[in-house]
């Protein structure tokens, strides 16, 4: 007994230590100075966390002003994450995320963030709808001060607005690794899916139905 005891001692030992160190990795994360990313022939580019990115993904790409939004990986400390380590919820790393390519003088970050908070419940925590775990959860990235002053700002009035706590956490953008070659556009190319079926396109149009206005128009 006593044997068994000192093992279970140990294991829990390195465990707690090793949530240690991923916890002060994170931290860094959080805390480090943003990266802007300048201008591309008149581009801007954003980045969002909201569960799935096959779901996030499709309803930015629904917006005018957006010219491509791409899958992959954001706000975690490990280099080059893939789907099956960012799948992973004890890792406490990066989140699905999206990159989004869009036209200022079209659209501003200032929409994007309302489509963002637009397009999923902002008082799930760690996940959207079915989806759950730490690399589904919400985070909003802003790259200089002025975009997280009006992060937050949105993020109070809605939580008066609800009476709720918002889940969205607030980071600094680093780096957004971009995701696998069958993550890309998969709304779009599978829409018989199951999950594309009852998850992914309900979500998008119950997004579509609150902001008809700044939506593409159909060809």
């Amino acid at each position: 007994m006593k044997r068994l005891l000192s093992t279970l001692a140990i294991i829990l030992f390195f465990s707690c230590q090793n949530n240690a160190q991923v916890n002060e990795k994170q931290q860094v994360v959080i805390d480090a100075t943003p990266i802007e990313v300048p201008l591309k022939n008149g581009k801007a580019k954003a980045y969002f966390a909201s569960g799935c990115f096959w779901c996030v993904e499709a309803v930015f790409e629904s917006v005018k002003g957006v010219e491509e939004s791409i899958s992959g990986y954001a706000g975690g400390h490990t280099k080059y994450p893939t789907y099956k380590s960012t799948s992973n919820s004890y890792n406490k790393d990066h989140a699905e995320a999206v990159e989004i390519l869009y036209d200022p003088k079209v659209v501003s970050f200032e929409t994007l963030v309302d489509v963002y908070f637009a397009s999923q419940d902002p008082t799930q925590v760690n996940g959207q709808g079915p989806d759950k775990g730490y690399q589904y959860r919400s985070i909003i990235f802003y790259q200089n001060d002025a975009q997280k002053k009006i992060i937050e700002n949105k993020k109070v009035a809605l939580a008066e607005n609800l009476k709720a706590k918002i889940a969205a956490e607030v980071y600094p953008f680093q780096k957004f690794w971009v995701g696998e070659d069958y993550h890309q556009d998969y709304e779009r190319l599978h829409p018989n899916q199951g999950y594309i079926r009852n998850v992914s396109i309900p979500r998008l149009n119950r997004f579509k139905a609150k902001m008809p206005k700044i939506l593409k128009e159909k060809h």
